[in-house]
This record gives structure tokens, sequence and C-alpha cells, in this order.
């Protein structure tokens, strides 16, 4: 067969060398570069067709499974250990796939791992460059005072304890789905930090209520959390599908909500003054904009022009270069380093390579650990095995609940990606159930979601893990209640 391709390409190279057009020796330089790798593709493929052996009862599967397990326990307890969570799943991923390749080396099948690797890392490189593209907005919006104006607006209006608890639950749950659901829980405690000062009270509950209403924002919008752009992107649900699961993500945080609202404290907070002052920098409302231009561009390149949203995102980065190019012509302060003479230390101006650094990039290397990795036991074998108990035995109902109670305590990018992975024949509605319960299933425990781990943080001492804990069952009630609402309305 091989031998076919190779007189194939040398007779097809011969004939393009015959054609009568000018520049007739780099034409050819061209074609033949592009057939060869045309035809080196197709001969992979021809390849690579081989049936994946079943690793699950050799060591090669028990080993992967014992590395993946222990990488995930250093990464439940990076709070204690203050390891950062994406050095463990890097290590795992990378250990995983070497006895994957291993193992096929020593069956002669060594591109069947190779396109294996290549198919996780391509779905990992077109999730990474989107959340990149956001992460960088956000943290334009951030530089700009976007958020701490909104903070000072609240601050100074002198609210009750009672309608602050709402304001900032309902921005919370209005704000995760344009933005991620840890940067909206981080502004939103912020305010909650500054006006509750002491009343630790307060502040515990408003925390949990931020945790949820971040958590079932996200989940009804393709930009709101990880786990429904993951769905997203691999096509599963179209774009206006996710707004099904706006009434059934309301009832979430809700329910939770109402009943924690009377065993709030009374009265109202001493007012903060602000001073008068604004913290919103020139074009802070104007990248806002650019940033809802950005998400319009990704949804038409997937809707219209039927391409990979990622790209309709970075074209959304082009927006937000030139605007940065503009603020510097404006402000006459560089931003390209390029442009900055040598030695030269002026940090004022708006950087967009700035933003890029400091988007959070333990969160993305996590990501990149967790999807090799998943995928690595995938190829094994284990994800097939656990489809066919879960779904096959369990019924997609049962199993789709059990996701979202299983991603309080695992994270719940492994878990829905391990889902995409089994990739089980489910109906749209359950498609959009375990999109709404792996997206607000992190509720139930603060250590569930990034959102709560990171309030755990910033407000310790006032939200802890038993503070939240006390009201798991209220929480739970929510959960069950959104699943209800979600089959009477979608169903």
């Amino acid at each position: 067969m091989q031998h076919k391709k190779k007189r194939l390409f040398q007779s097809t190279i011969a004939a393009f060398k015959t054609l009568p057009y000018p520049g007739n020796r780099r034409m050819t330089y061209f074609v033949t570069l592009l057939l060869g790798l045309l035809s080196s593709t197709v001969a992979f493929a021809s390849e690579s067709s081989v049936q994946p052996l079943n690793l699950t009862d050799s060591w090669v599967g028990y080993v992967s499974i014992l590395v993946f397990a222990l990488a995930y326990f250093l990464v439940i307890l990076e709070e204690k250990i203050h390891l950062r969570k994406s050095k463990p799943v890097l290590l795992a991923a990378g250990l995983i796939w070497i006895l994957i390749a291993l193992a096929y080396n020593s069956h002669d099948l060594p591109h069947a791992a190779e396109e294996a690797i290549r198919h996780n890392f391509l779905e990992y490189g077109e999730l990474f460059f989107f959340l990149l593209v956001a992460m960088t907005y956000i943290n334009a919006m951030i530089e700009r005072g976007v958020f701490d104006e909104l903070r000072n607006i609240l601050v100074a209006r002198g609210y009750s304890y009672r309608l602050l608890f709402w304001i900032t639950g309902t921005l919370a749950f209005l704000i995760s789905p344009v933005a991620d659901n840890l940067t909206t829980a981080l502004i939103m405690c912020a305010v909650i930090l500054a006006v509750g000062q002491d009343n630790s009270k307060f502040i515990g509950l408003g925390c949990i209520n931020i945790v949820v209403g971040a958590n079932a924002g996200g989940a009804f919008s393709p930009f709101g959390d990880i786990t429904t752009l993951m769905v997203w992107q691999k096509g599963i649900l179209p774009f206006s599908t996710f707004f099904h699961l706006f009434l059934p993500a309301v009832v979430n945080f809700v329910v939770p909500a109402a009943i924690m609202h009377f065993a709030l404290p009374q009265g109202r907070p001493t007012a903060v003054a602000t001073g008068g002052r604004s913290d919103l920098k020139a074009g802070g409302l104007a990248i806002v904009g650019l940033f809802l231009l950005t998400i319009i561009t990704a949804v038409s390149f997937h809707n219209f022009l039927h391409l990979p949203p990622v790209f309709g995102m970075m074209l959304g980065l082009a927006y937000l270069k030139f605007y940065g190019f503009y603020l510097r012509r404006k402000t006459h302060v560089s931003v390209d380093s390029m442009d900055v003479p040598p030695g030269s230390h002026e940090t004022q101006g708006f950087d967009v390579f700035d933003k890029i650094a400091k988007a959070e990039w333990d969160t993305l290397f996590f990501f990149y650990g967790v999807i090799m990795a998943v995928g690595g036991l995938g190829f094994i074998g284990y994800l097939s095995m656990a489809s066919g108990y879960i779904y096959g035995e369990l019924g997609a109902t049962t199993a789709n609940v059990l996701v979202g109670l299983m991603s309080a305590i695992v994270d719940n990018i492994p878990v829905m990606f391990a889902v995409l992975t089994m990739n089980p024949d489910m109906p749209q509605v359950q498609w959009l159930l375990v999109t709404l319960t792996a997206g607000v299933g992190g509720s139930l425990l603060s250590i569930g979601s990034a959102a709560g781990v990171a309030l755990m943080g910033q407000a310790r001492g006032h939200y802890t893990f038993f503070g939240h804990l006390k009201w798991t069952p209220v929480i739970a009630l929510g959960y069950f209640a959104s699943i209800y609402a979600h089959f009477l309305i979608n169903g």
C-alpha cells in the first residue's frame, strides 16, 4: 500500500513539472511540499485506524490509576500543603502518557498513541486560547477599575444587611455568565467585606450566597464556567440551548437564598464614605463593550461561519490590542514592551501583554494536566468501562445527578471531561441536565468550586468549610429543586 502511494506521489510531481506556467521551479517546490504533507497525512490516518488496546487489566492501567489518584489527592490538599494544583496533574499527565506509549510501542503500534495524544491536546489548545482571551479581558477591566467602581457604588449606598445580601447574590448570578464565576465571587466578596466590617454572621452567609449565585449563573451560559464552555465547544449543545437552563439556575440560587434570608442580622451596616472619588479609569467602559463584542464575534463564528468559536475570541483579542494602542497614543504611554526604550520602567500605561501575563496560569496548566490525564485514562479503557456501568446500569438521570454530587468533592472539570470522553448516547434534555448538575453541584461544599476555595482565603475566619457545611442541606434542597424545575420546563 505504501509503495503504491509513493509511486502515485512521484508521478503526480512529474506531471506538475511539465505544466507550462512561469516560475515553474518555484511552483514545483511548493506543490511537492504540499503533496508531501497530504500523502504523509493519508498514510498516518491509514496507520492510526487500529483498535485501541484494552489496558484496564494490565500493569499500565493499574499504575496510571494510582498516579492519577495520588495527583488528585495533592490537588485536594492544595490549601494545606500550599502546592499549586497544576503541578501534580502536569506530572501525572506526563507519566500516564509515557506508560501508554511504552505499552503501544511494545505492540508495534506507536502511531495509535500519537494520534490519541494529539487529539486530546487539540481539544485543550482550543479551550486554552479561548480562556486566555477571556481572562485577558477580565484583567483589563480589573485594571481599568470597572469592578472597583461597582464596589464603591454599592458600599456608598448604605443598604441594609438583607438588601445587600440579595444585591450581591443577584449580581454574582448575573455577572458570572459573562465573567468567570471565580472573578465574580471575589468582586462581590470584596463588597461584603467592605460593608460587613466585623459582622461575621453576615459575611459568612453573604459568601455562601455569592458562591451559590456565581455557580448557578455560570451554569446557563457557555461563558459562565469551563464545563459549559467544554460542552459548547464540543458541539454537544448549540449556544442558545444553554439558556433553557436559566429558570432552573434561578431556582438553584433563590431557594437557599430565601431560607438563609431569615438567618441574616437585621439593621444596616455603617455606610463607608468613598470621598466622591471614582476608580474608573479611561477606557474602562469601552473595554466592557469590546468584551461583549468579542462574545458576539465568537458566537457568530460558531453559528454562521461554522468555525470554532476560539477563532472569534482571537479576533476579539485584536479588538483589545488595537484599543490598547489607541489608549497609548491618547495617554502618550507605551503599550507594547517593544516600544519602550531600553532601561525604561514605564508602567503607568495600558499594556495588553501585561494583562495576558496576569491570566490564571495555574488554572490553565491545571486544565491541561486534567484533560491529558483523564484523556489518557479514557484511552486505556477506563472511561468506557465506567460509562457502561453508570449510564448503562443506573440510567442517564441517576448518573447525571451523581455527576453533580461528585463535582462537590472532585473538581467539575475532570468530571465533565470524563463525561464528554465517555460520550454517552443521551437526548438533549439529559445533556442539559449534566451541564446543570456539574455547574451547580460544586456549591454543596466550600471546596467544591474555585469560587468557594478562593473566598475561604479572602474572608478567612468568617467564611469557613464548616460554616458552609452547616447550610449544605439547604443548598442541596436548591440543587434537587433545580433538577425538578429542569424536567418540568425542558422535559
